[in-house]
């Protein structure tokens, strides 16, 4: 069988192969296009045909339309965590436009949009919407010049969406769109539900401790995905296992007793201590974790003294711990007040000045995919995108997500799955020697819009419609 390409209305004709791209219209000096024929020629690198569909082409129309120039306005108008106020205020308005029942206000700046449509399963679709204290440095022309006053350091910071959350809440825009433009075809109750302070961890424990599940009803399931720089514009990434790990925000308070940098018999140094503690926690993944077992345990900053002959009488070791089950959580959180404490000991200090170990809220279990659910969706998607779209590509990190807050304690059935958004010409590039690929959270990160927004879109009606439809 011969396989042909649409390509999409306001770009081209039909292509015979995914050889040659025949011919094209470009709108003069549209950076939009230009991002939309490299979209098409990664695709055709990639060598996976997209199943012409009616939700294809709707999605892409819709693209063109209306979700281009919103895409455009959220890259360009980014939100700390906690202060997401203009971004929030434009998701409910173009929600309760889509036809949704719109609640602002759900555990700060969360927005919870509600389409009853008759008898059937209540499914929740989440969106993040923060982005990121980063000055944007892509090159892109719609880069944001955005600034906000941090609300943690008060600080007037510049304000960049490094981590493609511009993707998410756009995407979700136009699924709520579809969803409610085609109610003939599914019955239940879809949660749309707008997320704050994701990348601070606290939104979706925010959202539940206001009464999410009370106020609006507990979901039979619950759905969510990232744009991933990792994996190829358009492509499905989904897993039946863990795709995020989980994380804990440690910090280790170390007493001393300062003294003269000339006189250090006379102090007990926190510097030496809490250098001895670094280098003591590097064995908890190494030798107290099985080999089979993935932990992480990250000393990112470490703060102590003011002058170069002052012995300081405190530093400051500030962690990132990372696991992928309880099991794992507990031998390294363990670990590490046992470390900190006897090494404390062993410096000589008194039991009052023994070192303090402090696990934040800012704490997450891992994201676990319901192995069932997971293959119940990837065979929709690929009845519908097509199989070669959909991969299960593991995971290459430890990143963390505050989404299981939604689906634990009740256990929600839950599927989380990544949307690719990075050319594969980047990728021959960065292979070939060149620039490498930009990761998450770094000022020069980039995501192409079109196929990334697109596949959110279609990715997640089908899910939907699998969940949901007639």
């Amino acid at each position: 069988m011969t396989e042909v390409v649409v390509v999409r209305p306001g770009l081209l004709a039909k292509l015979p192969t995914w050889v040659t791209l025949a011919r094209f219209q470009a709108r003069a000096g549209s950076q939009h296009m230009t991002t939309r024929l490299a979209a098409i020629a990664a695709l055709c690198l990639f060598s996976f045909p997209i199943h012409a569909s009616e939700l294809s082409d709707a999605v892409q129309q819709d693209y063109d339309d209306y979700l281009w120039p919103l895409f455009d306005h959220f890259h360009r108008n980014p939100e700390l965590s906690l202060v997401e106020h203009e971004t929030a205020a434009r998701m409910a308005d173009e929600l309760r436009a889509a036809g949704f029942e719109v609640t602002e206000g759900v555990g700060g700046t969360g927005v919870v949009a509600v389409l009853q449509n008759g008898s059937g399963p209540m499914v929740m679709m989440r969106a993040d919407m923060d982005g990121l204290p980063v000055e944007e440095k892509s090159g892109l022309e719609n880069a944001s010049r955005s600034q906000q006053e941090d609300p943690i350091t008060g600080n007037l910071v510049y304000t960049m969406h490094a981590c493609g959350h511009d993707v998410h809440i756009t995407s979700l825009v136009g699924t709520a769109r579809h969803m409610a433009a085609h109610a003939d075809d599914w019955a239940g109750t879809l949660m749309l539900v707008v997320q704050p302070a994701e990348e601070r961890v606290l939104g979706a424990k925010a959202m539940r401790e206001d009464g999410l599940w009370d106020r609006f009803g507990t979901p039979d399931y619950a759905l969510a995905f990232h744009v991933s720089s990792n994996d190829v514009a358009g492509v499905i990434n989904v897993s039946e296992g863990s795709p995020y790990a989980g994380a804990d925000t440690v910090d280790i308070i170390i007493h001393g007793v300062g003294a003269h940098g000339a006189h250090p018999h006379r102090g007990k140094d926190p510097i030496v201590l809490g250098s001895q503690i670094v280098l003591a926690l590097q064995t908890l993944v190494s030798r107290e974790l099985s080999p089979r077992m993935a932990g992480v345990v990250t000393v990112g900053s470490f703060h102590s003294g003011t002058k170069h002959n002052i012995i300081s009488d405190r530093a400051h070791l500030q962690l990132t711990v990372r696991n992928t089950s309880e099991e794992t959580r507990e031998i390294l959180l363990n670990g590490i007040e046992r470390i900190a404490v006897n090494l404390g000991r062993a410096a000589g200090l008194p039991e009052d000045l023994l070192p303090e170990v402090i696990v934040s809220e800012e704490s997450v279990p891992p994201t676990i995919n319901d192995a069932a659910l997971a293959r119940r969706l990837r065979n929709a998607w690929g009845a519908e995108l097509g199989s070669e779209r959909v991969v299960d590509i593991p995971t290459r990190g430890m990143g963390a997500e505050d989404f299981p807050n939604f689906t634990v304690d009740p256990s929600i059935p839950s599927v989380y799955w990544a949307i690719g958004g990075t050319l594969q010409e980047d990728f021959d590039r960065e292979a070939a020697g060149g620039d490498p690929v930009p990761s998450h959270h770094s000022p020069l990160f980039r995501i192409t819009p079109e196929p990334a927004v697109t596949a959110g879109v279609e990715s997640t009606v089908v899910a939907l419609m699998e969940l949901m439809g007639n």
